[in-house]
């Protein structure tokens, strides 16, 4: 075929379809072979072929039609099925507000029933109490006590409580009770009580619990997520399940395909809300809570109460009932001892192996490594290796078999070593975690607060370290309110990261203070001047390498560096004495709060004010 009759018959076929109209063409105007892009789509226009709106400009749930709720034709709908325990109804206001005080919990809203003081108190019935006793349960923690009879009560709530306080608990339990007192399941029916969470290894926790207390009552469960295979999930969602968790996205996808629907969801739980939102999950969520009923019982739970979490209640929960337990400002948990060291990027792989080497000392020593990037997971587990430990890591690029397999075991203390990114820092709930060390700091202090949250559980002890460089200076101030807030010791060193951002940097012109100019001169290595116009007196060697010298209160020579009794830095017994050095913060005499960490003196006995001493390589 001659080439213009080619031409003319792909501009003959053309026109206003899609995809498979002319020649890619979408309104192909005569005269040109490709049609005139700019006068619609390359790939065709919206009314055929593959469509204006790419895949990759869809928004999530943009198939999903928002139903027009008419309150006359839905089921009657029960939701409060709180009967109090005579023992709650003979307490008098004043009993419950002791309670309340003692817990640190502070309640907000109108008609706050009592907290259960005891599991019998919530008039569970006898197969949760049954299963209650069997796992070992003694009381109810402050959040479950007081979420309990709200969440039976029918009542929208929000739930404020740090990690490890036993939410999961509190909101699995009502929904058990709710889903006993709903119609049974018709075929093509979707779940009765949906919860949201923002990690597959959360939701796979929450599917735990819900399988160990719903197994008596036969309530089923299934958990949805994204990064495994989606025929088993769909064939537990058609065949019918009570409780639905699930993760927002994978979800959405359900939805859309109509695998399944939420038209009897009426026990709607939305855990680690902040988390969600800081993943960029609103949309999903937004479209997840148009295909509920709107007169649904909504639980939000949360650890920190940002302004976005505030919005997103006062937009979908009606006349909620607010629970804070502890501190409604960033608060970590009191259980954990918190270390932190101020040092360059470039030291901290180094004293990481030292602390390591004396962390598997311990007689208890699971250890969670949190660091910024996939790749440096992947580095830091093989160079612990090469140092003949056995670390694992996990991070989103791992499929789901490698991650439930890493996860099995780091909780059956196969490796005791686990390094990560933020994917486990939180709802990883294992409960023998002792140390946590942040080798990169997060980027914010609610993630700090959520990492160190993996140790300290269930009214347990932990420690937790983090490497803070200079780089992180923005963050000092927020670190340092929490470390307050937890009555920590506080490194002097972040007071002053805190007021000078340079303090520690390298200039480009100058030391780490930056202050001088020019080449080495006054008080460089030694002496020796290497040039008119030196680094001079505020320079790397006079402002900063005094720090370490022996009897140096500034300056001085440069072969004494590592050693003590310096007026501006380290001091006693720097890192010449023994191979895990005592390295002292110390800022004063006569006070108390001093950190030793062989001798377990993490108390008020030190004989410095305020001294940070860690006999830990560090």
């Amino acid at each position: 075929m001659a080439f213009r009759d080619r031409d003319r018959n792909d501009r003959r076929v053309g026109g206003s379809g899609g995809g498979g109209g002319g020649v890619r063409g979408g309104g192909v105007s005569s005269g040109s072979r490709y049609g005139n892009r700019d006068s619609g789509p390359r790939y065709g226009s919206n009314t055929g072929g593959f469509g204006g709106n790419s895949f990759k400009n869809r928004q999530p749930g943009d198939r999903l039609r928002k139903p027009r709720w008419d309150m006359s034709n839905l089921s009657a709908l029960r939701k409060n099925f709180y009967q109090p325990h005579p023992n709650v109804l003979s307490r008098n206001t004043h009993g419950a507000e002791a309670y309340r005080s003692s817990k640190e919990i502070t309640v907000k809203g109108t008609t706050i029933p009592a907290p259960n003081v005891f599991f019998e108190d919530g008039g569970f019935p006898d197969y949760v109490l049954t299963e209650l006793r069997r796992q070992g349960f003694n009381e109810p923690t402050a959040i479950q006590a007081q979420g309990w009879p709200i969440a039976l009560s029918g009542r929208d709530m929000v739930g404020i409580a740090q990690t490890g306080s036993g939410k999961t608990l509190a909101y699995i339990l009502p929904a058990i009770v709710h889903i006993n007192n709903q119609p049974r399941l018709n075929r093509g029916d979707g779940p009765i009580a949906l919860v949201l969470a923002p990690t597959r290894e959360l939701a796979q926790q929450i599917q735990q619990v819900a399988a160990d207390f719903g197994v008596s009552s036969q309530v089923r469960n299934t958990c949805i997520f994204g990064g495994a295979p989606k025929g088993p999930q769909a064939r537990d969602l058609e065949r019918g399940v009570e409780i639905c968790i699930a993760t927002p996205g994978r979800l959405i996808d359900f939805l859309e395909r109509g695998t399944t629907n939420l038209r009897r969801c009426t026990y709607l739980v939305l855990d680690e809300a902040d988390r969600m939102l800081d993943m960029g999950f609103e949309p999903q969520i937004r479209k997840i809570i148009e295909q509920i009923r709107p007169d649904r019982q909504t639980l939000m739970w949360s650890a920190t109460w940002p302004k976005e979490v505030r919005n997103l209640a006062e937009e979908f929960l009606i006349d909620y009932i607010q629970i804070n337990v502890g501190s409604l400002q960033l608060a970590a948990n009191h259980n954990i001892l918190q270390i932190v060291d101020v040092c360059d990027e470039y030291e901290k792989e180094n004293k990481l192996m030292k602390l390591l080497e004396e962390i598997s000392n311990e007689p208890e020593n699971k250890t969670i490594i949190f660091v910024e990037t996939k790749r440096k997971v992947d580095d830091i587990t093989r160079s612990i290796n090469r140092h003949g430990w056995h670390a694992i890591g996990i991070h989103g690029d791992k499929s789901q078999q490698e991650r439930d397999h890493v996860l099995n075991q780091f909780r059956n203390s196969r490796s005791a070593i686990l390094v990560a990114t933020d994917v486990a820092a939180r709802g990883l709930d294992v409960e023998d975690v002792k140390f946590v060390i942040n080798l990169d700091y997060p980027s914010n202090s609610e993630d700090y607060v959520h990492r160190i949250g993996r140790t300290g559980r269930s009214q347990r002890t932990g420690t937790a370290y983090a490497f803070f460089t200079p780089g992180n200076a923005h963050k000092a101030i927020d670190l340092i309110q929490v470390l307050e807030e937890a009555k920590q010791v506080v490194n002097p060193k972040l007071y002053d990261l805190s007021r000078n951002p340079g303090v520690y940097k390298r200039g480009r012109f100058g030391g780490r203070s930056g202050a001088g100019s020019g080449s080495r001169g006054n008080s460089s290595r030694g002496g020796a001047s290497r040039g008119i116009g030196s680094r001079g007196s505020g320079g790397r060697d006079s402002g900063d390498r005094g720090r370490f010298d022996r009897n140096s209160s500034g300056g001085g020579g440069d072969r004494g560096k590592w050693s003590g009794n310096s007026s501006s830095g380290m001091s006693s017994g720097g890192y010449n004495n023994k191979p895990y050095a005592s390295s002292n913060y110390a800022g004063g005499n006569a006070g108390t709060g001093s950190y030793n960490q062989n001798g377990n003196s993490y108390g008020n006995s030190g004989s410095s004010s305020s001294s940070y001493t860690q006999r830990n390589g560090y």
